[in-house]
């Protein structure tokens, strides 16, 4: 015995509920499979559910913001902001959603579908609006005790973004019925050949996140790198910019300038200083004796330095060296020449009240004349000759 089918559920129409008399009786013509009257119901709602959204939002917006002046800074204010900013597109997505929902139709469904992806778009948005706030709040929080901060923040920003995407790129083709198994495969392929034909630029990108996350160097600080030198102005993605003292700007890539030897100034706790300066070879013994004495006095009589050591060093050409060692107990380069300037000055004073003098590069020639040339040159030269 062969059973027949089940009768197709019938669809819900709103129109159906009103009974129409004769002389509307044109109203029941159908238009793309829903009566006319059904399509006047669904454009009644959809111009009042469109201004009826919008009503709603900024009714909800205005109560968010009077609880956050209250206490800014919360949580309510953020979501005050996100409720401003909602899309139109997404307002008027939703509105032919439930204008679609009066016709009846299996077709018009699909009009859920258009306000799902329209929803997750705005929810895109909305937690890339989040990621921003809560990462201008940790900068303005940190931005003074740690100048690094606001490398951290650029590239945090960029990957929280990019995950958010990620996920909202895969939600949605969830909806639209893809398979994403296949889809994961088929990224992974041809991410590994763009990984292939961009490893520079990856290079560089993996390079810029070891730069934020080990902190070799941040904005502000003064490095060396090879022959050039310069104070870090910008940390990007690719490259990091270096303002250089002569005033121009030197741009690394980011792979290149971790494969070089960087050196961090801004890192000094303190600074030693060598030098050395020497005095003339009539200098008496007692003298030289004195001058080491004399220097411990100057070097720690000067701002901002601790002595080391000043040892009569050796036997120069021309001059008797003195090597001098102390440490400026603060890194500031200015600090420090003023400091030796100061050193300078008094060390000259001082040699010169032992009456003692500086060397300075000579040379002694000594001459051995033959008396039988020098008879001959003191001779009278003959006449005629």
């Amino acid at each position: 015995m062969i059973q027949e089918p089940p009768d197709t559920p019938e669809i819900f129409s709103l129109g159906d509920l009103i009974q129409l008399p004769e002389s509307l009786a044109f109203l029941e013509w159908e238009f793309l499979g829903a009566s006319l009257l059904n399509w006047g119901v669904a454009v009644v709602v959809l111009f009042l559910a469109h201004p009826l959204l919008k009503i709603v939002i900024r009714i909800v917006a205005g109560r968010l913001e009077a609880l956050s002046r209250r206490r800014p800074g919360r949580a309510d204010e953020v979501a005050a902001q996100l409720l401003r900013k909602t899309k139109g597109f997404v307002v008027l997505a939703v509105a032919l959603w439930v204008a679609s929902l009066t016709l009846g139709l299996t077709w018009a469904s699909r009009m859920g579908v258009l306000a799902i992806l329209a929803v997750l778009v705005q929810l895109g948005l909305w937690a890339a609006e989040v990621v921003s706030w809560l990462l201008n709040r940790y900068r303005d929080r940190h931005i003074e005790d740690d100048p690094g901060a606001a490398t951290a923040i650029g590239a945090m920003g960029f990957l929280v973004r990019l995950v958010v995407w990620s996920v909202i790129l895969l939600t949605a083709l969830s909806v639209l019925d893809f398979e994403i198994g296949p889809a994961l495969a088929g990224l992974g392929v041809g991410g590994i050949a763009v990984a292939l034909a961009l490893q520079n630029i990856l290079g560089d990108l993996f390079a810029s996140l070891s730069i934020v996350f080990d902190r070799p160097f941040v904005i502000g600080d003064f490095i060396i790198v090879g022959d050039h030198m310069g104070t870090v102005e910008h940390v990007g993605l690719k490259t990091t910019r270096i303002r250089s003292i002569s005033g121009e700007q030197l741009v690394f890539g980011n792979s290149d300038l971790l494969s070089s030897r960087v050196r961090n100034f801004k890192r000094m706790d303190e600074r030693r200083i060598l030098f050395t300066f020497g005095v003339q070879y009539d200098t008496g013994y007692d003298k030289l004796k004195e001058i080491p004495r004399i220097v411990e006095e100057v070097v720690e009589t000067a701002d901002n330095c601790r002595f080391d050591r000043a040892h009569f060093a050796e036997f120069g050409d021309s001059s008797l060296e003195f090597e001098v060692v102390y440490f400026m107990t603060i890194p500031d380069f200015p600090a420090f020449r003023d400091t030796q300037q100061q050193i300078n000055l008094e060390l000259y004073r001082r040699i010169e009240a032992l009456d003692a003098s500086f060397a300075f590069p000579t040379r002694t020639l000594h001459l051995h004349v033959d008396s039988a040339d020098a008879e001959f040159r003191t001779s009278p030269t003959p006449k005629g000759a």
